[in-house]
């Protein structure tokens, strides 16, 4: 059962600028997660590399007309794949709404988003605190959406040490931030052992983006 299936979504702002709607995606759920399959169908989930040259904890794909790679030569965007050199899916018409609809809600009036990037948890991954800094146009917000199980979201503030906020997201979840905001870090605490009964022992995360 879904926990968070009969739950009305509720809006709230947080004194960092976060803003978290809960339960949001699941009013085209069913669709949502359909178009996910076909994407990930056509453009499967693999391993980035970060910099460094340590291969990330989550899996990642995207879709739009910019897609988000990280190798040793850095991170950036491309406007294809270059696991199959083809352009990346077009951005499901499910997707591009959700996303304007959230920031919408969040305050946010013409997001245009070209860019959304999904990321695959498993049980014991994280992602450490970052900022989204790759993109050109930063007076657009940043939406972010969780689906299966839970995650503990962190969000701190312009500098690394400032401390961060916790929010946990269940399925639907979206939270959204920009303006002020837009540059701080955030991050994915370690997940927990838990299920989800569509997807199982995975989060997946929609981050939609204006990148070019």
């Amino acid at each position: 059962m879904d926990l968070f299936s009969n739950v009305e979504p509720a809006h709230q702002t947080f004194s960092s600028g976060l803003v978290y709607l809960r339960g949001f995606a699941l009013a085209n759920e069913q669709a949502l997660l359909s178009d996910l399959y076909q994407v990930i169908l056509a453009a499967p989930l693999r391993t980035m590399m970060t910099p460094m040259g340590y291969p990330m904890s989550v899996a990642t794909t995207s879709c739009g007309a910019l897609g988000w790679i990280g190798d040793i030569t850095g991170y950036g965007y491309s406007a294809v794949d270059p696991q199959t050199g083809l352009p990346w899916p077009a951005m499901p018409e499910t997707f591009l709404q959700l996303a304007q609809n959230a920031a919408l809600a969040a305050g946010f009036n013409d997001f245009s988003p070209d860019a959304c990037l999904i990321n695959q948890y498993h049980i014991g991954t994280k992602m450490g605190l970052h900022r989204d800094k790759d993109e050109r146009d930063f007076a657009q917000p940043i939406v972010s959406v969780s689906l299966g199980i839970p995650a503990r979201f962190q969000f701190g503030g312009n500098k690394r040490s400032d401390k961060p906020i916790q929010v946990l997201l269940g399925h639907g979840d979206v939270v959204v931030w920009g303006d002020a905001s837009r540059m701080n870090y955030h991050g994915i605490m370690t997940i927990q052992p838990n299920t989800h009964p569509t997807l199982g022992n995975k989060r997946i995360n929609l981050t939609f983006r204006k990148a070019g």
